[in-house]
C-alpha cells in the first residue's frame, strides 16, 4: 500500500483492524464478509497489525521482551482464565532464535533494546498467532540493514505459508522489490492499483500525484 504521507494509508489499516469505526465499505476475508468492532475481534479472524509508531501504540517498553512477544497470544493459550507459561516461555524462544533478536535472555527489558530488536519483537508477537492476514505499516523503519534483512527474510517466509502480507511504505524500493501488487493511495481513495510487470518507482508516483489526471490538452 502506497502513497504521500496523508494519503490515508495508515488509517486505512486501522480501520481494517479495529481501531476505528468505518464510516461504509465492507471487509471480505475468503469470500466471506466480515464485520470487525474492534482489534479483538480482528485477531479473532486471524488478523495482525504492527503499527507505525513502535513505541506509542506497539511495545510494552516496562515489561520484558518475553511478556510484549506473547501478548496477543495470552487469551488464545489460557485454560480457564490461566495462563500457560511453559506454552508462551516455548513462544518467546522460538521467536528470540527465528528472528534472531539479539537479546542475553527473554527477560530483557524491551525498552532497553535496540530499534531493530524491537521491531523484530512485534513482528514476532504477530507471527505467533499464526495470522491469515498480517498488517506491516512502516516495517522496517528506523532499523539497521541486518535488522532490515531478517524482518525481509521474515516476510517473504510467512508469503510463502500462506499469510497474506499488507505492507505499508513510504520507501519506493522497498514496496517495488518486496510487494506482488500495489494499491496506491491519494487523497484518502485507491487511486489505482499496479500488478507485478507494472509495479515501478515511476508508476507509483503518477499515481500518488494525480500527475496522469492531469495532461496538458491538445492545441
Amino acid at each position: 500500500l502506497a502513497g504521500l504521507v496523508g494519503a490515508g494509508r495508515s488509517e486505512l489499516a486501522q480501520l481494517i483492524f479495529g481501531v476505528h469505526k468505518p464510516g461504509g465499505g465492507e471487509i471480505w476475508i475468503d469470500g466471506h464478509k466480515v464485520k470487525i468492532h474492534s482489534p479483538r475481534e480482528a485477531i479473532a479472524l486471524g488478523i495482525g497489525f504492527l503499527t507505525e509508531n513502535r513505541k506509542e501504540q506497539g511495545l510494552f517498553l516496562e515489561l520484558a521482551a518475553h511478556e510484549n512477544i506473547v501478548m496477543a497470544t495470552l487469551e488464545r493459550d489460557a485454560s480457564y482464565g490461566l495462563l500457560d507459561r511453559r506454552k508462551g516461555q516455548q513462544i518467546s524462544g522460538e521467536a528470540i532464535q527465528s528472528l534472531n533478536i539479539r537479546v542475553p535472555h527473554a527477560q530483557v527489558r524491551a525498552g532497553g533494546l535496540s530499534g531493530g530488536n524491537q521491531q523484530k519483537l512485534l513482528i514476532s508477537r504477530w507471527a505467533a498467532i499464526h495470522p491469515r492476514i498480517l498488517i506491516l505499516d512502516e516495517p522496517t523503519r528506523g532499523v539497521d540493514v541486518g535488522a532490515r534483512s531478517e524482518i525481509y527474510r521474515m516476510m517473504n517466509q510467512m508469503a510463502h505459508q500462506g499469510v497474506a502480507i499488507l505492507m505499508i511504505s513510504s520507501e519506493l524500493p522497498e514496496v517495488v522489490g518486496m510487494s506482488d501488487r500495489v494499491y496506491v493511495m491519494r487523497e484518502g481513495a485507491i487511486a489505482g492499483e499496479l500488478a507485478a510487470g507494472q509495479i515501478s518507482q515511476e508508476n507509483i508516483m503518477t499515481l500518488a500525484t494525480g500527475a496522469h489526471a492531469s495532461q496538458p490538452a491538445e492545441a
